[in-house]
């Protein structure tokens, strides 16, 4: 390498890295200003900078696959709504559309173009252009409708749906929009204050953006970016080479609603690229647990990207060569006007659904099933249900939160699972400290759930164990979106299932259903035992000292240290 070329690499590389701290400023920011505990606690999120054109360079860390894949999407359907040549300094556009957005109308969507040039004082390089779009998205506490789970028949029940629109036009916020969204959602302050922390990050990543272009002399960023997103595609490419060629399937039934569902996916691996297809798979259903196809997307290229390329940016460059087919009018490519509020209760299983075919090709390489879809508490109180105590839920206290909550991992080659772990969504739990302040909750119990992990050569992950109950002694609903209650989480390679999920009610011994909205009678305690991650590997070769580790540390009783397993039992 020439020492013109070696300074020009090591330029990349720093415009890369600065990139990277823009958008992971960007991320932060939105966590700092955002009034949902959500997107304050959980980090429900995803920030990222586009070109001008659509195409994604680079995203923050933290936030979510679901958010973050299906957010590439969103900014091509915001162009195609307002063309770039439309576009003016200090503009911002918005959208919950779950089919343009990221699946369901809890997400708020925003993009801003960014202008940069003498026309702002202090560019360069000519007049004021278009140069990047930032996009980011929040997940909002409420947003009207039935409230949050899958009990809606379609989409229309289930709240305020936003189209692509001018949220802010040059600098001015459209009160409009802000006025629409106050009459039509239960908890205004919080939402409306999520959305100005929207058009908040995306300003601080344009400021840090112009502010590196100035630094490196660049006029814009596309050439740069066509470098990024080129040198990955390449890298995804070169990763595809190490993996065997051919087809491979897997199928798996999960919950559903009333009746159970099939998952069935067939994966293609060639030179060019991969091709997923869930030819198959269950037809949308009239509740709220549909995947709009971007999710689909969103959670299916994830699953691959652990696998194949994990080390490879993700951006529009490593995403190309990973194509996804789905029957239009299936659960994973529902149609307007499904339901889909709780579309992560399917879309969360697709990792473990590619996983189980790609386990055919390299099996040193692909994890055991996990719990995998969120088990996240949904409580709220003073509002009235059909069916319910309804003049004892309107006298409560009035209150809505959201605890994300996790049950454990799938067992991972010579690794154990990770035990109340978000995978794949990879929020956070949230305080209970920061829950207890918002709602009249008390939390009388939360610690890992012994023996919950399948047995195997590495053990799965462990679930967790909570209970609450009303602090105020009222009644209040729970609306639950949780699956692997009928059907848990697989071992692998003769490893032992993960312990199914559950919900009861402490004092009447009631058992809760895995879905729906469910009064929570005054002066009962709410307890969840959430999924536990399968084992992977015969449990005979588990290290001995492990085993005693996990026995001493409580994880793993000595009663259930050597299970029987039956191996018909086993995933694929």
């Amino acid at each position: 390498m020439t020492n013109a070329a070696g300074r020009q690499a090591l330029r990349r590389q720093l415009v890369w890295s600065r990139l990277l701290a823009v958008v992971e400023e960007q991320a932060q920011t939105l966590i700092r200003t955002a009034f949902g505990t959500p997107t304050r606690e959980a980090g429900d999120l995803s920030a990222g900078v586009f070109l001008p054109d659509g195409r994604m360079i680079a995203q923050a860390v933290t936030g979510t696959p679901g958010h973050v894949n299906s957010m590439a999407d969103s900014v091509l359907h915001f162009l195609r709504a307002f063309p770039v040549e439309t576009m003016r300094d200090g503009d911002v556009y918005v959208t919950n559309d779950p089919w343009k957005g990221t699946g369901h109308l809890f997400d708020v969507v925003m993009l801003t173009p960014v202008f940069h040039g003498d026309g702002d004082g202090d560019g360069e390089n000519g007049a004021k252009r278009l140069v990047a779009l930032f996009a980011s998205t929040v997940h909002v506490v409420d947003i009207g409708g039935v409230n949050a789970g899958p009990d809606a028949l379609d989409i229309y029940q289930e709240g305020l749906f936003l189209p692509p629109l001018r949220f802010v036009s040059e600098g001015v916020i459209e009160e409009a929009v802000l006025d629409i969204v106050r009459a039509n959602v239960r908890e205004p302050g919080q939402v409306e204050g999520d959305f100005h922390a929207l058009v908040a990050c995306n300003a601080v990543g344009a400021t840090r953006l112009r502010r590196m272009l100035r630094e490196f002399g660049l006029g814009d960023l596309q050439a740069q970016g066509d470098y990024i997103i080129e040198r990955s595609r390449l890298a995804m490419r070169e990763a595809l080479r190490a993996w065997p060629k051919g087809t491979w399937h897997n199928h798996m039934t999960v919950d559903g609603y009333d009746s159970p569902l099939d998952l069935h996916a067939a994966i293609t691996v060639s030179d060019d690229g991969i091709v997923v297809d869930f030819a198959g798979t269950s037809a949308s259903i009239a509740r709220g647990i549909n995947v709009p196809k971007a999710y689909t997307d969103a959670y299916t290229s994830f699953g691959i990207r652990c696998l194949i390329g994990a080390d490879v940016p993700n951006n529009s460059g490593s995403l190309a060569p990973i194509r996804v087919v789905a029957p239009e009018g299936s659960i994973v490519n529902a149609l307007p006007p499904a339901a889909v509020a709780a579309r992560a209760a399917i879309g969360q299983m697709l990792p473990d659904l590619v996983f189980g075919a790609l386990r055919q090709a390299r099996p040193d390489r692909v994890p055991a099933e996990g719990a995998s879809s969120l088990w996240n508490v949904r409580l709220f109180g003073g509002q009235p249900i059909e069916g319910g105590p309804n003049d004892a839920l309107r006298r409560a206290r009035r209150f809505n939160i959201v605890s994300f909550s996790t049950g454990g991992t799938g067992a991972r080659p010579g690794k154990d699972g990770l035990s109340a772990t978000a995978y794949p969504s990879g929020v956070r739990n949230v305080s209970l400290e920061i829950l207890e302040t918002q709602a009249p909750l008390l939390f009388r119990r939360k610690e890992y759930r012994p023996d919950s992990g399948g047995v195997g050569a590495s053990r799965g992950g462990l679930g967790q164990v909570i209970e609450i109950e009303n602090a105020d002694g009222d009644p209040m609903v729970l609306s639950a979106t949780w699956d692997r209650v009928r059907f848990p989480a697989r071992g692998a390679l003769g490893g032992g299932d993960g312990a199914p999920g559950t919900a009861r009610l402490r004092h009447a011994g009631t058992v809760l259903r895995g879905k729906g909205r469910q009064v929570i009678p005054a002066g009962e305690v709410l307890v969840v035992e959430t999924p536990g991650g399968a084992g992977l590997g015969d449990p005979a070769e588990r290290d001995p000292a492990l085993l005693a580790r996990d026995i001493e540390a409580g994880l793993v009783t000595k009663h259930a240290a050597t299970p029987t397993k039956d191996p018909a039992g086993t995933a694929a």
